[in-house]
């Protein structure tokens, strides 16, 4: 649905400090660790890291009888209202019947205003007061069930959401991403039938003997009648899954259907995955607090997402990116089951389902840590880690600079894009150029200038990201001294794409310091791991397969300190397809992004990719269509003969 309302107001944060109040009455391990300290944990860090006062701060409204009607019974509803009167030995009893829930005086009143959290959540963001934003809530709801409570959770609050975006604002395609280690079953038997909301869940499963113990958690669920293919379970199989198994399963799986379905997204997630999913959708990502029980893990990742929703770059992963053997036979076998009803699926000559191996621990490549509080300390500690480095090296104070020969008035970007006009010396810019008879002229040498001083800018903090407008007959000199510049001034990795006609350098060195890849009208190759080159599709499917099945595994398992993107002559990208390669290239260094355009290109390619840059969501790429056979068999051919150096690309079954 396009909206007529004017432009969002930034990322929008629903509380009720009522939702503190219930809290187990009587004992039960099971039930204890649902205490109201997993919401003020989450609060005292956004304040802590200055992130609650960026928000648009919304009360959080109770929804009515008739919302919770969307999703639940009406003889449930009148269940959960009796419970206001009940005490505490009523309580209790009914409680027990039901799996791993407990009431409260205040029950009723909270899950109203969890679910009604939610709602005003998606009012917001599809009237155009926000553009994204979070829910902060409990009890959380996704094993809720339309006449059952179920772990916790009273009312479905996503689920209700998700109808009132249908009926209300006229939505027909909703995504719900769901993560929390437990299935949400509740939303999968809501939607399973409902071919208008796409349900994703990633779990731990342990083939069926981690709770809920469900055989329909398993990856051959696929939704019933006219909803099949709109239910996608990913099951985990063994435990401490990591960064690269996720990353897998969002390239290789969950993106490429949620383009293909044009999808509107309602996810509980963070960082890079938050940025991933903002590029869906026009950016209208709504999330809402589901699980999440060791304290400080929950408040730190909570953090994490709200700073990708608001467009901070989200830092760098750490370690080698490598997804696991039993990682790589589940996304196998979810891509296996939905390959009938996704086409861009059945373009990927996906293989049969394996026979698992992850019975045993020995099932995957990496160690795997152990389960529990030691495997959530750990996950804990990483993230404490990451925020710390958060405090050391802080979001730079420019998040978007653009360096312009001749700025111009009507690229339409955010107020608080820098237009730089400071250069390098004059001399030293003629110091680099000197190799260089296409920078020798002075407009040529007045670009360089620019470029080098907002290039030092990017690699010193100051500036995030940035755009350098070059003189068409000097890109290739041009990028040639950025790529030198920037290993000069301290970048470990430089990841270079460059489009169109656009040559490697003869004499850059294959140190593996700087990974080029080429996307032009030449064919596929890779005459090193360090050095690829693949067709530009001509079909929007072939270009996101390209996108989610090769530029971003490579990026991702190179880890670069910096992202240098040449649109060259002949680039032959339009803006859109343009902004979608610029937003995706934000993740895997950092946001640091410098893009050189043509000053002879549109004002209105510049003014999109300096918007994708600030954190806009990139604009839509238009009706998918299938991508070309003979793209899918380049892109599949260079993939087999890269995945053995860069494990991003596997996928089981494909990398043989």
């Amino acid at each position: 649905m396009q909206s007529n309302h004017s432009p969002a107001m930034g990322t929008a944060l629903v509380y009720h400090e009522d939702m503190t109040a219930p809290r187990l009455l009587w004992d039960d391990p099971e039930c204890e660790i649902e205490c109201p300290e997993r919401l003020t944990a989450v609060l005292d860090h956004l304040q802590q890291f200055g992130l609650e006062q960026r928000c648009l701060q919304l009360s959080a409204r109770e929804a009515s009888e008739a919302e919770l009607g969307l999703v639940h019974s009406p003889e449930y509803v009148a269940l959960v209202r009796g419970t206001q009167d009940l005490g505490k030995g009523e309580l209790q009893a009914l409680s027990g019947q039901f799996d791993a829930v407990y009431f409260h005086p205040s029950t009723f009143h909270c899950a109203r205003l969890a679910a009604g959290a939610a709602l005003q959540l998606v009012d917001a963001v599809l009237l155009g007061a926000a553009h994204n934003g979070l829910a902060l809530v409990r009890p959380p709801g996704h094993h809720s069930q339309r006449a059952a409570a179920n772990g916790f959770c009273v009312f479905n609050n996503v689920a209700i959401a998700a109808e009132h975006a249908k009926r209300k604002h006229g939505l027909h395609r909703i995504l719900i991403v769901d993560w929390d280690i437990h299935h949400g079953q509740g939303t999968q038997y809501i939607f399973e039938d409902d071919p208008s909301v796409l349900y994703f869940s990633w779990h731990r499963y342990e083939h069926g003997r981690f709770w809920p113990f469900l055989r329909e958690s398993d990856a051959d669920t696929v939704g019933r009648g006219q909803g099949r293919g709109f239910t996608v379970n990913l099951p985990w199989n063994q435990v401490g899954m990591g960064n690269a198994d996720y990353m897998a399963a969002f390239l290789h799986l969950l993106l490429p259907l949620a383009f293909e379905g044009q999808m509107r997204a309602t996810p509980e997630c963070f960082a890079h995955l938050t940025r991933l999913l903002q590029v869906l959708a026009g950016g209208r990502v709504c999330a809402v607090l589901e699980g999440g029980y060791h304290l400080e893990s929950l408040a730190q990742s909570v953090c994490m997402m709200v700073q990708a929703l608001l467009g901070d770059p989200a830092p760098p992963l750490p370690g080698p990116l490598m997804p696991c053997q039993s990682a790589l036979e589940s996304i196998q076998s979810v891509r296996a089951a939905q390959a009938p009803h996704w086409v861009s699926l059945q373009q990927q000559d996906v293989a049969p389902a394996l026979s698992p191996s992850a019975h045993s621990p020995e099932g995957g490549p990496l160690s795997v840590l152990p389960g529990g509080p030691a495997c959530e300390a750990a996950v804990a500690a990483a993230l404490s880690s990451l925020l710390d480095q958060r405090r050391l090296h802080p979001t730079p104070p420019v998040r978007t600079a653009v360096a312009l020969t001749a700025p111009d008035a009507s690229l339409g970007l955010p107020p608080d894009v820098l237009h730089q006009e400071k250069s390098a010396p004059r001399e030293e810019a003629e110091a680099w150029a000197r190799p260089h008879g296409s920078l020798a002229q002075d407009e040529a040498l007045t670009a360089l200038a620019k470029l080098l001083y907002l290039l030092d800018g990017i690699l010193a903090g100051q500036v995030s990201s940035g755009i350098a407008a070059v003189r068409a007959s000097a890109v290739v000199a041009t990028l040639d001294v950025a790529i030198r510049r920037g290993l000069s001034r301290g970048a470990q990795r430089l990841f270079c794409v460059a489009l169109g006609q656009l040559d490697r350098p003869l004499d850059l060195p294959d140190d593996g310091r700087t990974l080029w890849l080429s996307i032009s009208g030449k064919e596929a190759a890779a005459p090193s791991m360090f050095h690829v080159s693949v067709a530009l599709p001509g079909m929007t499917g072939g270009f996101l397969s390209c996108i989610l099945g090769l530029v971003l595994p490579l990026a991702y398992g190179f880890q670069p300190d910096l992202v240098l993107v040449a649109l060259g002559p002949a680039h032959g990208l339009q803006g859109p397809h343009a902004a979608l390669l610029a937003a995706v290239l934000r993740g895997p260094a950092g946001g640091r992004v410098l893009a050189l355009v043509e000053e002879e290109s549109t004002p209105e390619l510049a003014g999109v990719l300096a918007r994708v840059l600030h954190g806009e969501a990139p604009p839509s790429l238009g009706p998918f269509s299938g991508a070309a056979p003979e793209d899918v068999r380049a892109l599949r051919d260079l993939r087999r003969q890269l995945a053995p150096q860069w494990k991003m690309l596997q996928v089981a079954g494909e990398a043989g």
